[in-house]
């Protein structure tokens, strides 16, 4: 009777719609992570410039995707427990991202790359860029970190900055 009174909206049997560009290339003395920007809902835009490389510790970044506020969780319960250690390893920080993602697989939408540790910039602006190209709900600017010995350097591409591949 009450499912006559109230029908479940068409919502809920949806099938989630998450779009985003990630991405991570190693290179001889570090790692780069990449980003796009934009977060959606369904086929609405919601935030055009949201940065999705989050710190872990130090020298330990993530790459967020998924349900943002799922994603963004997990990075923030992990930035507290390694708060507590000196120089972690970013094995440490994966396995943690790992343990909380299997143990609420139910419950939590969330996809993240951990890396840690400006050669690889350029290659990795003409990856998301033409990654952004091919997915409708990824794009706006480029947030970039990279990550080496001496400590992390983040920087935002600006969309008029990044490479061109067709006559827009």
């Amino acid at each position: 009777m009450s499912e006559e009174l109230f029908p479940e909206p068409e919502w809920l049997s949806e099938e989630v719609k998450t779009g985003t560009t990630i991405i991570a290339v190693t290179f001889d003395g570090g790692v780069v992570l990449g980003s796009d920007s934009r977060v959606s809902a369904g086929e609405s835009v919601v935030n055009r410039v949201m940065n999705k490389l989050s710190p872990l510790h130090d020298k330990i970044y993530c790459a967020l995707s998924g349900s943002a506020a799922d994603a963004q969780t997990i990075a923030e319960i992990v930035n507290y427990q390694l708060d507590v250690h000196n120089d972690p390893l970013v094995c440490s920080a994966a396995t943690l991202v790992k343990n909380i993602s299997y143990k609420y697989k139910e419950e939590l939408s969330a996809h993240l790359i951990v890396a840690g540790c400006q050669s690889c910039l350029v290659s990795l602006s003409l990856a998301l860029t033409l990654a952004m190209g091919r997915d409708g709900s990824s794009g706006g600017v480029a947030y970039v970190v990279t990550i080496d010995k001496d400590g992390a350097e983040e920087k935002c591409v600006l969309g008029n900055e990044l490479p061109k591949f067709f006559d827009e």
